[in-house]
Order: C-alpha cells, then sequence, then structure tokens
C-alpha cells in the first residue's frame, strides 16, 4: 500500500478530468460512421439504451469501485479488485487488464494523437495548399510512411508531453489540463459544427447543404433497429466512449475521500460525453463530407476509409475549398480538437500505471511517469514503423476492444455477485449529491451483466475471424500479385509478433502483480522488524 498522498484540486477538475477521459478520437471519428453505418437515426435508440443499462450503471460500478480501493490505499486494479474479494485471489489476476489494457491501448493511441499535433503544424502552414483529393488523402500514406522521420518527431514530442504532465500529478498536471483542454475541445467543436451545418450548396464548390449531412444522419431507417449487429455495434460504441473496462476511472476515483460523491460525478462526466460525442461528434465530420461528395459519395468514403481516413484523408482537402485562411483555422480548430480529445485520454492510461508503481514499489511521481512513457515508446515502436503492417489495428483489436469487454463483464460479476449487491448499492450511495432511482440496483445485478455477456458472445464469431487470420488468409488467396502476396505474408508474420508481445506483456503485469503481493505479506508478518 501507498504512502503517498495524491488528491483532486476540486470537483470541477476531476469531472472534467473523467470527462476528458470518456472524451477521445473515437467521439469524432468512430461514432458518426457508426451511426451511417447502423441506420442513421435509428441507431441512437439502441445506443442511448446501451448507454442507460450499460453505460450508467458500469459507470457508477467502477468509480465505487475505484473510491473503495482508494480508501483503502489501492489506487491499480489488481488491489482494488483484490480489496473487494480478499480471500479470491483471481480478482488481482483480473485486474491486471486494468494496467495491460491501458499501456497496450497507449502504445498506439499516442501514435495516432501525435498525428494531430502534425496535421496542426502542416495545416497551419498551408502544406494541403493546391492539392487534389487525391493528393490529400496519398499524403496520410506517405506520412505513416517508413521514411517519413517527421512522423517520429512528433510522436516522440507527443510522448515527452503526456509524460512531463504526468509527472506534475493530479491536480498540478492532470487537472490542469482537463480545465483548459475541454472547454477549448466544445469551443473548436461548435465552431466547426456551426460550419458545416451551414454550409450552403454551391458555396465554394460544395454540391449539397450541410443540413442534408444532417438529415441524412439523423433519418432513422427502422428496419435495422432490430438487427443484432447494430446492437452490438451500439454497445461497441458505448465501451469505446466512456473508457469503460480500463481501469483508468477506477484510478482516478480512488483519489476520493470516503464520503465523496461517486454518482453524480459519474453522471455527469458520462453525460458531458454523451453531449460531445452525439451533438458535436454527429455535426461536424458527416455534414461537411456531404456537403462536397453528397450522400453516396459520402457513403462510399465511409465504405473505403473509415472515420478515421474521412478526419485524416479527407476534411483537410475539404477546409481548403473555403480559402487559404479559413483553411488554416479550420484545420488548426479540428486537429487542436482531436489533439485535446486524444490526450486528456492519454492521460488517464498512464495514471493506474504509475498508481500501481507508486504504491507497490515506492517510486517516486517523476520515476513512475518516465518509466510507463519508456514502455509506451518501447512497445510503440512497432505501431509506428510497422503501421502498415497491421500492428496498430492489432493492438487496437485485442487491447482496445476484447480486452475491455472480457475485464468489464468479469468486473461487473465481482461488483454485484461477489462483493454483493446490498454492500455494492451502499457503496454507491455513500455521499451521494443525487437519490440514484432504486431500478438502477436491478439493472446492476442482472440487465448489465446480461447485455455484456450478449455483446461477448456476439463477439466471439469475429474474435473467431481473427485469430485465425481469416479475412488475411482470402486475401492471400485471392491475390494475383506476387508482391502483394509477399506483402500479406509479411503482414501475417507482424501479426502473430503483435500477439506474442501483447501475450507477453499481460504475463510480465501478472508476475509483477504476483511479486507486489508477496512483499505486502512479507511486510504484514508478525516476523517483520518494521512491524
Amino acid at each position: 500500500m501507498s504512502g503517498f498522498q495524491e488528491s483532486w484540486g476540486s470537483r470541477l477538475g476531476l469531472v472534467l478530468a473523467m470527462a476528458g477521459n470518456a472524451v477521445g478520437l473515437g467521439n469524432f471519428l468512430r461514432f458518426p460512421v457508426q451511426a451511417v453505418q447502423n441506420g442513421g437515426g435509428a441507431f441512437i435508440i439502441p445506443y442511448l439504451v446501451c448507454f442507460l443499462l450499460m453505460g450508467i450503471p458500469l459507470l457508477f460500478v467502477e468509480w465505487s469501485m475505484g473510491r473503495f480501493g482508494g480508501v483503502r490505499g489501492n489506487h491499480s486494479t489488481p488491489f482494488i479488485m483484490d480489496s473487494m474479494a480478499p480471500k479470491q485471489f483471481i480478482w488481482r489476476y483480473v485486474g491486471v487488464f486494468g494496467i495491460f489494457t491501458n499501456i497496450a491501448v497507449a502504445a498506439y493511441y499516442c501514435y495516432l494523437e501525435s498525428w494531430t499535433l502534425g496535421y496542426m503544424w502542416y495545416s497551419v502552414s498551408g502544406q494541403f495548399s493546391g492539392m487534389s483529393a487525391a493528393e490529400v488523402s496519398g499524403w496520410f500514406g506517405w506520412y505513416t510512411g517508413f521514411d517519413a522521420i517527421h512522423n517520429v518527431v512528433f510522436w516522440i514530442l507527443c510522448l515527452v508531453l503526456n509524460t512531463w504532465i504526468l509527472s506534475k500529478g493530479l491536480s498540478g498536471g492532470i487537472e490542469k489540463v482537463a480545465k483548459v483542454g475541454m472547454p477549448l475541445l466544445i469551443l473548436f467543436g461548435l465552431v466547426l459544427a456551426i460550419r458545416g451545418i451551414t454550409l450552403e450548396s454551391g458555396e465554394n464548390g460544395a454540391v449539397e447543404s450541410g443540413t442534408t449531412g444532417l438529415n441524412f444522419l439523423w433519418n432513422p431507417d427502422f428496419s435495422s433497429i432490430w438487427t443484432p449487429k447494430v446492437w452490438l455495434a451500439a454497445a461497441g460504441q458505448i465501451f469505446f466512449t466512456l473508457s469503460l473496462g480500463m481501469g483508468s476511472i477506477h484510478c482516478y476515483a480512488s483519489y476520493l475521500r470516503s464520503r465523496d460523491d461517486v454518482a453524480l460525478n459519474a453522471m455527469s462526466a458520462g453525460w458531458m460525453n454523451e453531449f460531445v460525442e452525439v451533438v458535436l461528434g454527429g455535426a461536424i465530420i458527416i455534414p461537411i463530407t456531404v456537403g462536397y461528395f453528397g450522400v453516396d459519395g459520402m457513403k462510399d468514403l465511409v465504405n473505403q476509409v473509415g472515420g478515421l481516413g474521412l478526419g485524416f484523408r479527407t476534411l483537410p482537402y475539404l477546409f481548403q475549398q473555403w480559402g487559404p485562411v479559413l483553411a488554416a483555422l479550420s484545420g488548426l480548430a479540428w486537429f487542436g480538437l482531436l489533439f485535446f480529445a486524444g490526450i486528456t485520454s492519454s492521460l488517464a492510461m498512464g495514471t493506474p500505471v504509475m498508481g500501481f508503481l507508486r504504491d507497490e514499489f515506492g517510486m517516486r511521481r517523476n520515476t513512475s511517469a518516465i518509466l510507463f512513457g519508456l514502455a509506451v515508446f518501447i512497445l510503440g515502436l512497432p505501431t509506428v514503423f510497422f503501421f502498415h503492417y497491421g500492428v496498430f489495428d492489432e493492438y487496437d483489436y485485442w487491447a482496445g476492444t476484447v480486452s475491455l469487454v472480457v475485464f468489464a463483464t468479469l468486473e461487473i460479476i465481482l461488483f454485484a455477485w461477489v462483493f454483493g449487491m446490498d454492500k455494492g448499492w451502499a457503496e454507491i450511495n455513500r455521499g451521494a449529491d443525487i437519490r440514484i432511482p432504486g431500478i438502477f440496483r436491478y439493472i446492476i445485478k442482472y440487465i448489465t451483466p446480461a447485455f455484456l455477456l450478449f455483446v461477448f458472445i456476439g463477439s466471439l464469431p469475429g474474435i473467431w475471424d481473427m485469430l485465425t487470420h481469416k479475412e488475411l488468409l482470402e486475401q492471400i488467396q485471392a491475390s494475383p500479385d506476387p508482391e502483394q502476396t509477399t506483402f500479406l505474408e509479411k503482414k501475417m508474420w507482424f501479426v502473430n509478433l503483435s500477439r506474442m508481445v501483447l501475450l507477453a506483456i499481460w504475463l510480465f503485469i501478472a508476475a509483477m502483480v504476483y511479486k507486489a503481493y508477496r512483499q505486502r505479506i512479507q511486510k504484514s508478518s508478525p516476523l517483520n522488524p518494521t512491524n
């Protein structure tokens, strides 16, 4: 257990930091695409149902678990979970996911975050001026290629910035960034959303008005609402957008006092994220793209390049249609928005790792921050240099998708069934500033676990296909080009190596948890001369 004392400077700072943890790149790049591909406005119905029956309950659970463990001196998920079931050692190792996921996700997320820094610079410097749509799209391939040393420079700069802020602590670093970054993010988002919605047909080459894109996005296709795929997509988006099943919420909440509110704080952070995602995330990228490519053209682009492609391959070209000054300002606002969304999330990923190192091994804040930065640097190198070989996507799938569902499913079982719903409900309500409807007691115990099992079981066919390289093998068999075949075979080799690295990380962290537990036993032994 840690002898270090750390706390949040203010309630506003805590809520903004928690909201910043949730508000990430997916709010602006992933959500609009998910909505377009899954019924437009009809997608919002299962999305909000999942938010109420899975998102809010898990926020209550993770906040209260974190506070429960933190009061007992634990600031990382292995020992937060251990404190809730001290006689069942397995939960310590379930908690390994709460450290593993943060390191593994940060390894590729910080690289993606660094793109926003690079694109801000190139937008302001006029790099995309005079380029065609194909040239801007192709420039992304060059930027993420093997020869682009500037790519590495921005990545290292991003890692150094994250490490430096983490070294300043909760109130001196993370909270200050959240207080500046979240208001700027919302401001940039509002400006771009207004510009996108007010775009007129014929203006600067636009073929449709911005409201056409907005109408398309929110026009419900009710024929898709009962499709299991849509519900799986909605549930997956809730996981992705709220940063559930990662351990970062547990860690942030572990620095609360025993009677600090978790109920209203969890609701505030959750609904702020929903505002940013649904209102702002749905009003920027799709209306602007539809304005210049039309609905059918936008659909083709979504299917070809997804949200990541629209954000980095398409929007820089579309901004150029507004003239050099507006193009520079829009690029600065768009990629600045993404940067603040990214860094407030990546900072949250470092905190559980630092909490574990400080609690269990007595490390100073600066040392633990530097070790986290070095770990992300080493593990992130393959995502930078072998991005086109699928390493980035492999990290994202296993650490940023599958791991979240597995961990969240197990943590809700621990909270509701092992720790016990009576104690759990009392923990959620302790010091609460709002009266939580009693129905949530039953939702947490029965409906949320059922939802999570539905998501997990529904994902199993996709997990099996990924595990067996189904798509890659089909591409290899169908490829008539020997060079392309060689590339795909090499890609499979890198994919397998990525999986081995991720497994090694998990096992290493589990070994560290075991060592930390043994140290705790020794310190508590009556034979220990320090007792």
